[in-house]
């Protein structure tokens, strides 16, 4: 794979620029003046320039016909259509220079978008807010996609270039530093990557590249062919670059299951492999997690270390959806699929991982979904109450707290927060931010008009509804709203949900994460709104949970062994939402 290197290589006198164009019929640099490219049978366009160093602008010329950007491009100052920047990694000095990472176990997540994360919107402006971030009980900090995209404000899901953190939040060196601040306080930096589709915006690879690209569909634009060696290669060097140059801690890929020509042996598997062999020569801990809608519980092991074809965990959409129905009532949707018995669809999530391991869903068109996950760590469950998708994918935009009472909240958090399933919280939630996360992009002319009315025919029933109040994607008020309000915090209730989620924190950093490593699932079960589960820890104790999930007091709560670790003493009744936790 290293002879099909993509990007800008420096050497000792100059940069070495490398083009995959197979159907180009003459490629020429652009820098002071164009230089012409020299072709090889598999049609890589090579040129090495003397005297080209750091900080160098340049682009590429195609048939003397369309000047592009380079899509291995390190950094792009001014955006996806601008000339790239070739840009020197092994020139960052970095601080946090012990720093291997933290075993999966360990980790906390909480997701965060850099551009509303802070008023600023900046990877920089990022770096006061850790300390915060380390006091909760967090210990891996999720960043939302950063590879470039066409605008100024994006979810980031629509990127073009892959290797390019988007110059909207800051520098190449501004992002490494962030990192590095992370790493001196004992954060891990963890990058969502969309490895599925390109943007529809900025990019040129069907130009120039067709092999790229399938004559089938993903929900966001033609599918990706990974059968390609070349195409391949770019994807998996691409997650090396965000691994090795920026030393991220771990990836979070993208809807996976929207991979349509993955390869006889799979891309996943070639790029798990590919990290695993990075972490072996670094010695450091690289976590790999997915989301999947296919529930394939194949794909991981969260104790395969370094990884050598698996993921450590993934994105439990089946528990959020449980609890959101037992907590709202909500039907549409997904929510469909989760109407029958939600709490019972919460004790199999807890029992076993997955709420679906091979039933028919109904709104996955009548076919099965899943395998049985019963066998696997609890570690391999990242369960939330609420991320990005859940929030923003809603017409307006609002979080769980504008719809759930905050008694039966602060239950399903303790849940969450404590169980041996590793738990993520959505920026803000921790201290029960009701700041909107709504849907928005800077796209402009036909695309944006496409944008509105692709939101509008998504969500007729909610204009219906709503009209107006729906936030308009493309406005920058849009993304203003979602910005974070960080004096909060020190007011009530925000105050006092901040308080909360810390102390659950501190009893999972003290009685579950030593235990964890090792577990392994029991049982959990509902009667009558009582939720009651139990799990074997590594160290052989056993962690038992009754919660009662209902606005009535709960009668008939059975004898429990082991020592308090949360709610107080068992009782032969339980108040409405009351949870309690037991260890021993």
């Amino acid at each position: 794979m290293n002879a099909n290197h993509f990007g800008p290589e420096l050497t000792h006198d100059g940069t070495r620029f490398r083009l995959w164009a197979p159907a180009a019929k003459r490629v020429d640099l652009l820098l002071d003046k164009p230089h012409a490219l020299t072709r090889d049978a598999a049609g890589w366009y090579v040129a090495e320039i003397p005297g080209v160093r750091a900080g160098t602008r340049y682009k590429f010329r195609i048939d003397d016909e369309i000047d592009i950007p380079d899509p291995a491009s390190a950094f792009q100052p001014d955006d996806v259509f601008g000339p790239g920047e070739v840009v020197d990694h092994a020139g960052f000095k970095w601080r946090a220079t012990d720093w291997r990472g933290r075993p999966w176990h360990e980790a906390v997540i909480l997701e965060a978008h850099v551009g509303t994360f802070t008023s600023e919107g900046t990877y920089r402006a990022m770096i006061g807010k850790l300390d915060h971030l380390v006091e909760t009980g967090i210990t891996a900090l999720e960043l939302m996609p950063l590879a470039d995209f066409a605008g100024r404000r994006n979810w980031g899901y629509d990127g073009v270039l892959w290797y390019a953190p988007d110059s909207a939040y800051g520098r190449p060196e501004d992002l490494k530093t962030l990192i590095d601040e992370a790493h001196l306080r004992g954060l891990m930096v963890m990058l969502d990557v969309v490895y599925n589709h390109f943007g529809p915006e900025g990019n040129f690879l069907g130009r120039y590249a067709p092999g790229f690209f399938t004559d089938k569909q993903t929900p966001w634009g033609s599918a990706i062919d990974y059968r390609v060696p070349e195409v391949r290669a770019f994807a998996i060097e691409s997650a090396l670059a965000w691994l090795r140059d920026y030393r991220f801690d771990g990836l979070r890929l993208d809807a996976v299951n929207t991979i349509v020509e993955a390869g006889e042996v799979s891309v996943l598997n070639d790029l798990s492999a590919a990290a695993g062999q990075l972490a072996a020569q670094t010695g450091r801990h690289i976590n790999l997690v997915l989301e999947n809608s296919d529930n394939n519980a194949s794909l991981l092991d969260a104790a395969e270390d370094p990884p050598r074809g698996r993921f450590r965990g993934q994105w439990n959409d089946d528990y959020h959806h449980a609890w959101r129905v037992i907590l709202t009532g909500e039907t549409q949707g997904y929510y469909a699929d989760y109407q029958r018995a939600p709490k019972q669809d919460l004790a199999r999530a807890l029992a076993s991982g997955y709420v679906y391991q091979g039933e028919v869903s109904a709104f996955w068109g009548g076919k099965h979904r899943g395998e049985p996950s019963g066998m696997l760590s609890p570690t391999c469950f990242i369960n939330f109450l609420q991320n990005h998708d859940q929030i923003g994918n809603r017409p307006l935009g609002d979080r769980l707290l504008t719809a759930a009472r905050p008694a039966a909240v602060e239950a399903a958090l303790a849940v969450t927060l404590i169980a041996p399933t590793t738990p993520m919280l959505f920026m803000g939630e921790e201290w029960g931010a009701t700041s909107p996360f709504p849907f928005f992009c800077d796209f402009k002319g036909a695309l944006a008009d496409a944008v509105r009315k692709g939101r509008r025919e998504e969500f007729a029933w909610a204009y219906a509804k709503y009209g107006d109040d729906i936030p308009d994607p493309l406005d920058e008020k849009t993304v203003r709203s979602a910005v974070l309000d960080w004096s909060a915090p020190h007011r009530e209730p925000n105050h006092s949900r901040l308080a909360l989620v810390r102390d659950l924190l501190a009893v999972r950093r003290c009685e579950i994460t030593p235990r964890l490593a090792g577990a392994r699932f029991g049982d959990a079960r509902v009667v009558d709104d009582l939720l009651t589960a139990h799990w074997q820890m590594g160290d052989g104790s056993t962690l038992r949970l009754a919660a009662n999930l209902s606005d009535r007091e709960s009668a008939g709560v059975p004898n429990s062994k082991g020592t308090s670790i949360w709610g107080g003493a068992l009782s032969d009744h339980l108040p409405a939402w009351a949870v309690r936790w037991r260890i021993g």
